[in-house]
Order: C-alpha cells, then sequence, then structure tokens
C-alpha cells in the first residue's frame, strides 16, 4: 500500500478544521474532507477512499489538486458540459427559430433540408446525425399524420363500427 500523501501547508490544523465545515454543498464537503482525514491520520488514499465511499484515484486527485493549488482548487467545476460544441445552446435557439415560422406551416420536411443552412451557419460541413442531435436537444420532434390506406373509406368504417358485434371482456 502507498504511505500517506503529504500535504502543502495551506491552513493550520484549526484552519483546516473551520474550512471543512464551511463547506457550501456535499460534493465539496466530501473532497475537504478527504483531505482533513489525510492529514489527520494521516490516513493512507485507499483508507480515506472506504471512509467516503469513492474511489482512490479520487482522493489522490483532490489531494493533488489542494497541494498545487490551494483550497481553491477544490472548487472546480466538473467535468460535464458541452465542451466542444460547434454552437452554443444560444446560437442553436436562435438558429432554430428562423426556422420554427417554417416548420409551424409545414414548409420543412426533413433534416435533409435544414443541412445546408445549418452548415452554413456553423461554419463547416456537419453530418445528418449532427442535425438530428440539434433537433432532440432543442426538443424539436417529428410530428406527422398517422398513415392512411390509400383505399381506405370512412363511411364503410362507420358503417362497420354500428354492425359489429360487441366483445365482452
Amino acid at each position: 500500500m502507498r504511505p500517506p500523501a503529504k500535504l502543502e501547508p495551506w491552513f493550520t490544523a484549526d484552519q483546516l478544521v473551520a474550512w471543512v465545515q464551511e463547506a457550501p454543498d456535499k460534493a465539496s464537503y466530501q473532497r475537504r474532507l478527504a483531505v482533513w482525514l489525510t492529514r489527520l491520520g494521516p490516513f493512507p488514499a485507499a483508507q480515506v477512499a472506504t471512509m467516503l465511499g469513492v474511489s482512490t484515484q479520487a482522493v489522490w486527485k483532490w489531494v493533488a489538486d489542494y497541494n498545487r493549488q490551494g483550497p481553491d482548487g477544490l472548487d472546480r467545476e466538473g467535468r460535464g458540459g458541452r465542451r466542444w460544441s460547434l454552437l452554443s445552446v444560444d446560437e442553436e435557439q436562435a438558429l432554430l427559430g428562423r426556422f420554427a415560422a417554417r416548420a409551424r406551416t409545414g414548409d420543412i420536411v426533413s433534416a435533409k433540408q435544414l443541412l445546408p443552412e445549418i452548415c452554413t451557419a456553423v461554419g463547416r460541413e456537419v453530418s445528418l446525425a449532427y442535425v438530428y442531435r440539434l433537433l432532440h436537444r432543442q426538443q424539436w420532434r417529428k410530428l406527422t399524420p398517422r398513415p392512411r390506406h390509400v383505399k381506405q373509406d370512412p363511411a364503410a368504417q362507420a358503417a362497420f363500427k354500428q354492425t359489429s358485434r360487441k366483445r365482452s371482456g
């Protein structure tokens, strides 16, 4: 087992306890507690991870962030989000806003028709799958009438409903 991590002296022991208690949310509290337990024991990262119910790598990362950047190193944003997006959410909404009136009247038939205009807005060639994902992200959905048979006869259907026997349930 690896030895416990060494902590940089950003806080004294009392300041570290106060810093842990001032955590604004559960995730911050958990990260700060990992640093405090590493200093308190000093416990190895595997033991701290077991106590907190997280992975050992997470504890090593939190301690490394604390050592490198100080207490502010743990108050970072998560890794989620749209880091490689071609358009921002607002730009996507503005782009689809231009098509909304045409879509309501039924002028836009398919995503293939949107593809050239989206490519010019993005400034590069994009795939048809990108257009479908963009429409899905903005809660656009395909609304089409139900298919009807070419030989359908509404009068014959109404007559059948009147003369058919009711099934007992």
